[in-house]
């Protein structure tokens, strides 16, 4: 009687190590939390400052149902300014989260039985809203000697009939693995070899510290079989305001909008108006972030290896580093609860983020470089 009322899809499922931090973190009253991916710094001033103007003047209604038409031209420019790419308004809609327009476009696009290879270790999240979508995800192992990026020669193991469409994710949570323009040239041909649909997972572009991020849109005969995921989320410390957007064929866009509309209508106005804001003077407000986001995964990875038995890639890009335990002889998970009882830090096990990531864990470098410092130090002192 307890499930009487619970869809199939939704009995059985377990809540991944993602969604059990909160009772994790309850176990002591001195952890350092270096599990999720929600940065400690406050959204730039500015950006909270023109919300609440453009709040005050009436910016507090639905907007259009592809949103704000102003954040919609600025989306544009900035793609033109930044990656000299012509995308139209009609290409373009606004979502309540790169989340939301991740779930929107798989929701959209997929039939029941499609299958979407995902890179694995991915963001969880991703195998989850497919399954949800009644599709499978098919997992294509990446490795650490390849500095997790994808391999568009072993995916072609995994294609098969059903093969629909192919999610990236440059820079990578978890691994922070970053394609450059020769792995992206490999990764089209790949898609456009087995008439797939690319689905690029953005939200991390201004965080590739070694190589230019190159967005899959920008090579030729992509723009027309790419959906983009973008948000203002971690590139502006913006997680709160729940605020992304899509951009793909303008058929594809509609139908997608569409799907939109019965979930969640328009984004919240404010929130894009704090978007319109931040796009616009990104030159000003980025930098710092980017600096202390860049100074606080170089500093932890350097007392990472000078940890015994343990050891990290140089930070390649996001706020994650993807940590090899092996040496330990602990599996992730018992890592992670050991680090947790023996040094008060909570991290991720790898293979919270899929069957490749074991033997790894993920440390979200999102608190000050001091609270970082304490936490290897912690970490090194509990002699695993």
């Amino acid at each position: 009687m307890t499930d009487k009322f619970i869809a199939d899809l939704h009995k059985g499922h377990e809540l991944n190590m993602l969604a059990k931090t909160e009772e994790m973190l309850a176990a002591y009253d001195d952890v350092i939390d270096l599990s999720v991916g929600d940065p400690d710094m406050t959204t730039p001033a500015p950006i909270i400052e023109a919300a609440y103007r453009d709040s005050l003047a009436g910016h507090t209604h639905y907007t259009a149902f592809r949103g704000d038409p102003a954040l919609r031209a600025q989306i544009v420019a900035y793609y033109k300014e930044e990656y000299d790419v012509d995308i139209a308004d009609e290409e373009v809609f606004v979502v309540t989260s790169a989340n939301m327009g991740m779930f929107v476009a798989l929701f959209t696009c997929l039939n029941p039985g499609d299958e979407v290879l995902i890179p694995d270790p991915c963001f969880p999240v991703y195998m989850d809203q497919i399954r949800f979508c009644r599709a499978r995800a098919v997992p294509v192992p990446t490795y650490e000697e390849e500095r997790f990026r994808f391999n568009p020669a072993r995916a072609r193991e995994f294609v098969t009939e059903k093969t629909k469409a192919l999610i990236i994710n440059t820079p990578c949570n978890p691994t922070g693995a970053c394609m450059n323009l020769s792995d992206m040239r490999e990764i089209a041909d790949f898609a456009k070899e087995f008439d797939l649909l690319v689905i690029a997972d953005d939200i991390y572009t201004s965080m590739s510290y070694q190589e230019p991020f190159v967005p899959i849109i920008s090579l030729p005969g992509m723009k027309e079989r790419t959906i983009t995921i973008n948000s203002t989320s971690k590139n502006f410390v913006m997680t709160g305001y729940r605020l992304g957007w899509n951009i793909a064929p303008a058929y594809l866009a509609d139908a997608m909008r569409k799907t939109n509309d019965l979930m969640v209508f328009t984004a919240p106005a404010p929130s894009q108006r704090a978007a319109l804001y931040a796009l616009a003077h990104r030159h000003e407000l980025m930098p710092a972030v980017m600096d202390e986001f860049r100074e606080r995964v170089c500093k932890t990875a350097e007392r990472i290896n000078a940890i015994p038995r343990l050891s990290v890639l140089p930070p390649m890009g996001t706020f994650y580093l993807f940590v090899n335990i092996k040496e330990t002889g602990l599996s992730s998970e018992e890592f992670v609860y050991q680090v947790l009882e023996k040094a008060h830090v909570l991290l991720m096990p790898g293979t919270a983020f899929g069957a490749a990531g074991e033997g790894y864990v993920r440390i979200a470098c999102t608190r000050s470089v001091e609270e970082l410092t304490k936490a290897t130090e912690r970490i090194q002192s509990a002699g695993l």
